[in-house]
C-alpha cells in the first residue's frame, strides 16, 4: 500500500522513534526531499543532505595520508577522521562537529537517490546503515538515517519500472522500513497554499493551484510525445518561474513564457497552462464550487453562472476533479450533494453519461450513497444516487 505525503508525515517520525531507518520509495520528482524537510522541521532536527549518485567510489573508505597535523579532525567521544573536502567525509565532520556542540538535538541524515549510486558506493555506505559505523567512526546517538529511493523492477508493485538504478542489498532491504509515496492532489493543494515564510507568499502560485485543482490528473502526468514528465517537483518550478515572468514587461512575458511552461511540464500542458491563464476568469475549482457563499446545497447564482458559461470540457475535467476529491467534500453530505447534482444537470446527456460512468468505478462512493439513500434521511444524498441510477439507465435506451 502506497502513503500520501500527509500519511508519511506521521509515518516515518514513527519509524525514527522506534529506532529503524525508513526507506521513502517513490517516482522521481514526487516530494521526497521535501517530505523528509518537513519531518525535521516536526522533529525540530537539523537536516544534513547526501546526493548518492553524486558520491563516487573511496569518498568514506579509501583512507587520505595524513600530511599535516590539520588534515585530521579529532573528537571528544566519536573518533577521528580525515577532512576530505568532498563526498561523505566533510558531511561526516560537520553532523559530528554539530552533535557535539548541540548534543540534546536530533540529527538527520538523509541519503537521497540511494539506489542511483553505484554497487561498490551503496557498499561503503552499508555499515552506517547497518551498524553506524565506518572505519573507526561512529556515529552519535542522536543521529538518524533516512533514505530515499526510485522504484526499481524487483520491487512490488513496480516490475515495469525503469528507472536507471541498482537494486539495493537484501541486508539493506532486511534492516530498513520500506514506505512507498503516491502522488496525492488533496495533500499537494493543501500544502502549496501554505505560506513560504522566506519568501512570505503561497508555497505554490494561485494561479498554479487552480489549474491544478480544475483537472488533478494534471499533478503526475506524462506526455506521450515527449520525454517530459510533469511531476510535483515541475509544477513548483512552474510556480517559481511564473512568479518570475509577472516581474516582466506584458510583451516581454508573452515572448518567452509558453517556451518556460513547455520546458517544464511539455508541449501540451505547457500549452494548456497558458491557455489557462489567458482564460482564468472563467475557471472554477472544486472548493470554490463547494464553499462559495452563502452555505447550503444550492450553487450560489453567480457561480452557477460562471460554471455555465464554461466549456463542456472545462465543465466535466472540474467535476471529475471533485470526485476525486470525496475526502475533503463528501458527496454524502447534503450541501455537497445538492451542488454536485445541481452542476452535473447543466452538462450535455452525454457528458451526464460520461460522468455517471466514471462514479460507477468507485464502488466505495457508491456504497456510501446506496446506504444514505436507503435510510431516506438526506433527501439531497437521496435525490443524487436516485439520479445518478436515471442516468446510468439511459445506456438501454
Amino acid at each position: 500500500m502506497a502513503l500520501s505525503y500527509q500519511a508519511l508525515l506521521t509515518a516515518v517520525p514513527v519509524v525514527l522513534k522506534a529506532g529503524n531507518v525508513p526507506n521513502i520509495v517513490g517516482e522521481a520528482g514526487i516530494g521526497k526531499s521535501a517530505l523528509v524537510a518537513d519531518v525535521a522541521q516536526q522533529l525540530h532536527a537539523k537536516l544534513f543532505t547526501t546526493v548518492v549518485s553524486l558520491s563516487e567510489k573511496g569518498d568514506l573508505a579509501i583512507p587520505v595520508p595524513p600530511l599535516t597535523s590539520e588534515s585530521f579532525v579529532q573528537t571528544d567521544a566519536y573518533g577521528s577522521l580525515a577532512d576530505v573536502q568532498f563526498g561523505y567525509a566533510h558531511t561526516l565532520i560537520e553532523i559530528i562537529q554539530y552533535a557535539e556542540a548541540h548534543p540534546e538535538q536530533p540529527i538527520l541524515w538523509f541519503l537521497d537517490e540511494f539506489n542511483r549510486g553505484s554497487q561498490a558506493v551503496q557498499s561503503e555506505l552499508m555499515n552506517l546503515v547497518l551498524q553506524r559505523t565506518i572505519n573507526t567512526l561512529k556515529l552519535p546517538a542522536q543521529v538518524q538515517l533516512i533514505l530515499a529511493e526510485n522504484p526499481d523492477a524487483s520491487m512490488t508493485g513496480f516490475e515495469s519500472s525503469t528507472y536507471g538504478v541498482v537494486a539495493g542489498d537484501n541486508a539493506i532491504k532486511d534492516r530498513t522500513v520500506r514506505l512507498v509515496m503516491r502522488s496525492d492532489a488533496a495533500d499537494w493543494l493543501r500544502w502549496a497554499a501554505t505560506t513560504d515564510s522566506q519568501r512570505q507568499r503561497p508555497r505554490i502560485h494561485p494561479l498554479v493551484q487552480r489549474f491544478i485543482s480544475e483537472d488533478v490528473t494534471r499533478l503526475n502526468q506524462a506526455d506521450p510525445q515527449e520525454d517530459l514528465v510533469a511531476t510535483p517537483r515541475a509544477w513548483e518550478r512552474v510556480s517559481a518561474n511564473l512568479y518570475q515572468l509577472e516581474q516582466l514587461p506584458p510583451v516581454t512575458r508573452e515572448t518567452v513564457a509558453l517556451d518556460i511552461f513547455q520546458g517544464d511540464v511539455g508541449a501540451d500542458l505547457g500549452r494548456s497552462f497558458e491557455t489557462f491563464l489567458e482564460q482564468q476568469a472563467i475557471h472554477l475549482t472544486p472548493q470554490e464550487l463547494y464553499t462559495s457563499q452563502p452555505v447550503g446545497a444550492v450553487v450560489p447564482a453567480p457561480i452557477l453562472k460562471q460554471f455555465q458559461v464554461m466549456s463542456e470540457v472545462q465543465k466535466a475535467q472540474v467535476l471529475r476533479s471533485c470526485l476525486q476529491l470525496t475526502r475533503d467534500y463528501p458527496l454524502t453530505d447534503e450541501r455537497n450533494a445538492g451542488r454536485f447534482l445541481q452542476l452535473m444537470q447543466t452538462l450535455s446527456q452525454d457528458g451526464q453519461f460520461a460522468l455517471v460512468q466514471t462514479i460507477g468505478q468507485n464502488r466505495e462512493l457508491l456504497k456510501q450513497l446506496y446506504t444514505v439513500n436507503v435510510a431516506k434521511q438526506q433527501p439531497y444524498v437521496t435525490a443524487l444516487y436516485q439520479y445518478l441510477q436515471q442516468v446510468a439507465s439511459w445506456s438501454n435506451q
